[in-house]
């Protein structure tokens, strides 16, 4: 039976229908549901075995977001994430990208940088020179550390050398060309680029010092493309949309902001599958400032027909294999309701949200403004930091929102308010 992630009023439904519509869509087992369920979820010798000085763990909700058609493929899209309406955003510029046939993702292959920092060479030609005449050495030193990874197809492939002039000279930059395959690859990497470092002290006489993973992985980018027909927004709409992205190209100000929407979605999809979100952070950044001046990282025009197209281009380096995403029980839960194969597939996803994430923002901006919607939902955190419960929740919100007034203060005043009644 074909599975789609077009859910119409998945958001009405109680928490309990929810997750058998998900554990339906993903075949997740019983104890897989339980995770899911489970408070205080992650046990602590587990938590005191991945990082240290641990004292407990924290939690952040999980969600899903529906409606996501990918290459031609329906994906739930597991989101944890603290700020209200950024899964319901998602979703629902998911939906819209339905309209134009749905989100279509490219990548190049998983190919990591590792730089081996040179100084003190008297020639930075020269040294040049002598490592790229031993380039075939200096990779077969490399792909000695990890023969599990180039049994894979992976490994150490290439070398860059570049001469950097700083304040303190001239440095000659190596950079080791890594496919990781399907793992975000640091730890391969370092490993990697620590042990060539003495060969080419050997080869120039200059001395290494840093021998490390860039995050900047402009070797492993990611693509997505969508279209949505004029006649499902409206033409001022998509005028509005296509001023707003030129807004964001223009202006690192509101640059900033409108790359944070993106990585809203990107960042919630890689702490439910347990990958690096700060590296993934300052490469998307660093990316888009890389011609010298900080700017969008998408983009939206018109194409022949007046409809709103958007393109998206970042490198996002993520795995399925190693690290949190093995050790962390939920992390492989996730895995699975995405249901994706390889890293590469799962980097894709990442891209199309983020796209799906942008088209969301600058819809609402242009439209109705951010507020409207976000409010409504940022009202129910305000009535649980004002001390409301239950049924208390939706009612103290409510009130918030239809008083436009949505502040601590207000919210326990209206919650003094009906509890005085009901007593």
């Amino acid at each position: 039976m074909s599975r789609s992630s077009r859910i119409p009023g998945f958001y009405k439904l109680p928490v309990n229908e929810r997750l058998k519509i998900v554990r339906d869509f993903a075949n997740l087992t019983e104890e897989e549901v339980e995770l899911l369920t489970r408070t205080g979820r992650m046990p602590l010798d587990l938590a005191d075995k991945m990082i240290e000085n641990v004292i407990g763990t924290f939690e952040l909700p999980f969600g899903v977001a529906v409606n996501f058609l990918i290459n031609g493929r329906d994906y739930l899209i597991p989101m944890v994430i603290e700020e209200p309406s950024v899964v319901a955003a998602a979703s629902h510029a998911a939906k819209l990208t339905r309209t134009g046939g749905g989100i279509f993702t490219n990548s190049t292959g998983p190919i990591m940088i590792g730089q081996i920092q040179l100084v003190n060479v008297l020639s930075p030609r020269k040294a040049t020179y002598e490592i790229l005449m031993h380039k075939d050495e200096i990779l077969e030193i490399a792909n000695r550390q990890d023969p599990i990874l180039v049994k894979l197809g992976g490994g150490a492939k290439d070398l860059e050398v570049r001469i950097l002039n700083t304040f303190l000279g001239s440095m000659v930059i190596v950079h080791l060309l890594v496919d990781v395959r399907d793992a975000m690859g640091a730890n391969a990497v370092n490993t990697m680029a620590e042990a060539v470092a003495p060969y080419i002290e050997k080869l120039t006489g200059g001395k290494v010092y840093l021998r490390i993973l860039s995050n900047l992985a402009d070797k492993r980018l990611v693509r997505a493309y969508t279209r949505v027909p004029k006649d499902v927004l409206g033409e001022d709409l998509v005028d509005g949309i296509i001023y707003a992205y030129a807004f964001a190209a223009s202006d690192p100000y509101r640059a900033a902001t409108h790359n944070k929407g993106i990585m809203n979605g990107i960042i919630a999809v890689a702490l439910a599958t347990g990958n690096d979100t700060r590296a993934l952070e300052a490469g998307a950044h660093a990316y888009a400032a890389r011609n010298g001046r900080y700017t969008s990282l998408s983009v939206w025009e018109k194409d022949e027909n007046g409809d709103l197209i958007g393109w998206l281009e970042l490198p996002i380096a993520v795995g399925i294999v190693g690290g949190a995403t093995k050790s962390n029980p939920l992390a492989r839960v996730s895995l699975k309701i995405l249901g994706v194969k390889s890293g590469s597939e799962l980097a894709e996803v990442m891209g199309a949200v983020g796209l799906a994430q942008n088209l969301a923002a600058i819809r609402a901006l242009a439209s109705e403004g951010i507020q409207k919607g976000h409010m409504k939902l940022h009202a129910r955190n305000i009535a649980i930091m004002a001390g409301a419960v239950g049924d208390e929740i939706s009612k103290v919100a409510e009130e918030l929102v239809k008083s436009r007034v949505i502040r601590v203060d207000k919210a326990k005043e209206i919650l003094m308010r009906l509890r005085s009644k009901s007593s």
